[in-house]
């Protein structure tokens, strides 16, 4: 391994580290976006259950003990409930919002990885055949084999690059679309919530009520 990531040249260099920071990020990403931190199955169960107005204090009291996405926007929705619908929902959006921007953060380098990894790989192998065919305008044409082994060791970045861009592009597809897809169950949440809520009287959670700025 050690031989093979020598042979490959200067631009090696920018594939290691290439690699070392996909992981880096796929593992980081893959922790981030567990369910339990994202959308507790506990919680989850307390929204669609929550009718009277007791629910919704201990709704209020689980989410500010969790430290989950839907936990946050939740509450927020909570404590906005003394705002007209509107308003609320509007609120409910930003904040969801900004949550799916978290969610999503780091994704990016992911797919970045996935365009320049290949790149990089190319550009090592031209730059080992240049380097290959200025050896043979100077030495000749002597022994076929050795250059078939020079080119053989010019394409190991393009097999490097390869072999980081495909790993990198099966765990982008599948965290942007795990984000997306729970991104749409918090939403069908808390429509469900907001509209029960709303459906009942008016009622204020906090012991005072806080208008919406303007």
């Amino acid at each position: 391994m050690w031989q093979f990531l020598i042979a490959g040249g200067p631009f090696m260099i920018f594939l290691v580290a290439t690699s070392i920071v996909s992981v880096a990020f796929m593992i980081e990403r893959g922790l981030a976006l567990r369910r339990s931190k994202v959308v507790p199955r506990i919680l989850e169960d307390a929204i669609e259950s929550c009718e009277t107005k007791e629910d919704l204090q201990n709704l209020k009291l689980l989410c500010q003990q969790e430290s989950s996405c839907l936990a946050r926007v939740t509450l927020g929705a909570i404590e906005h409930l003394t705002w007209p619908k509107a308003d609320n929902v509007d609120a409910v959006e930003t904040r969801a919002r900004h949550e799916i921007v978290m969610l999503e953060r780091g994704l990016v380098v992911l797919e970045v990885i996935v365009g320049i990894a290949p790149l990089l790989g190319l550009v090592g192998t031209i730059h080992g055949l240049i380097t290959l065919f200025g050896d043979i305008g100077r030495t000749g044409l002597t022994d076929n084999a050795v250059v078939a082994r020079g080119i053989a060791i010019a394409l190991n970045t393009t097999l490097t690059g390869l072999l980081i861009a495909i790993p990198t592009l099966v765990a982008w597809s599948y965290y942007t679309k795990k984000v997306e897809s729970m991104a749409v169950e918090m939403e069908t949440l808390l429509d469900d919530f907001l509209r029960r809520q709303y459906r009942r009287k008016p009622h204020s959670v906090q012991s005072t009520p806080q208008p919406a700025a303007r």
